[in-house]
């Protein structure tokens, strides 16, 4: 039997809401596609899902349908723009190890239909701390925590990391700073967290970006679609397009790290703390 080709599982992830985590999502997984890369983004922000809205579709299944057997996977894809692909979020399966064993089996098998069609998954997480966001992001082998200039921004980065440090091993993050003035700022901002985590955490943070703020970025969300492609010659895309680049030159895992089916095992295996 053949080993499928590893399947790049980055999360993007914040300590807060509001910081356009969604928008780098999909703008990131845009530019991945223009490198010739096969993507699709998980909405994994079960309470407010938004990935469907930000790009005017209209989902009919979710994630529910699959694991009720009752749409594959393929069916439930929902084909966004420049061959980015959506799989839509489903509420109430945060607790995947509480799946019960037919649906946990129905999950991997599904996620590994689409695997041999797949170069990255991109994991959209909701914003905070919870156990639904974690065991996402840990099941993860990237994460991408996207900060902005504000100080309840970078404290709850700080929250973040250090939770998924202490608790869950991770020593690897990758920074996107957003909505800053320029390249410099975001430099700056993620000089800022360094200081704080270098003296506190036993981490890396490399910087992967700096996104600026962009009034072409929200007249593209206005219209409900992304500013890569509405407006791809504007600041934001040309920041977006760098990212992409910067995050395709990340190695790829190898070995038991490699395929979705990893990732998906990640997910049901989490045993972590439930939050009320």
């Amino acid at each position: 039997m053949t080993q499928p080709s590893p399947v790049r599982v980055l999360a993007v992830s914040s300590g807060k809401g509001g910081v356009g985590k969604t928008n780098v999502a999909v703008n990131l997984g845009i530019g991945l596609t223009e490198l010739g890369r096969r993507v699709a983004i998980l909405d994994a922000d079960m309470g407010l899902a938004n990935i469907d809205v930000l790009l005017g579709l209209q989902p009919k299944y979710n994630l529910s349908h699959v694991l009720k057997g009752e749409r594959t996977l393929a069916e439930i894809v929902l084909e966004g723009p420049s061959g980015l692909r959506i799989v839509p979020a489903a509420s109430g399966i945060q607790r995947m190890s509480e799946l019960p064993v037919a649906e946990q089996a129905g999950l991997i098998r599904a996620f590994s239909e689409i695997g041999a069609d797949l170069d990255v998954l991109i994991v959209d997480t909701a914003a905070g701390i919870s156990s639904g966001v974690v065991n996402f992001v840990r099941a993860c082998q990237d994460i991408i925590v996207v900060v902005c200039d504000e100080p309840t921004s970078l404290t709850d980065a700080y929250a973040f990391i250090k939770l998924m440090n202490r608790d869950h091993g991770i020593h690897r993050f990758h920074i996107l700073t957003n909505m800053v003035q320029d390249a410099k700022q975001g430099q700056a901002l993620f000089d800022k967290l360094v200081r704080v985590t270098d003296q506190y955490l036993d981490v890396t943070l490399d910087l992967l970006g700096a996104i600026p703020r962009d009034d072409l970025l929200r007249k593209a969300v206005q219209r409900q679609q992304p500013v890569s492609l509405l407006f791809p010659q504007s600041k934001a895309a040309e920041a977006f397009r760098a990212a992409a680049r910067q995050t395709d030159r990340l190695p790829y895992p190898g070995g038991s790290n490699g395929g979705l089916e990893f990732f998906v095992e990640r997910l049901i295996d989490y045993r972590g703390p439930a939050h009320a």
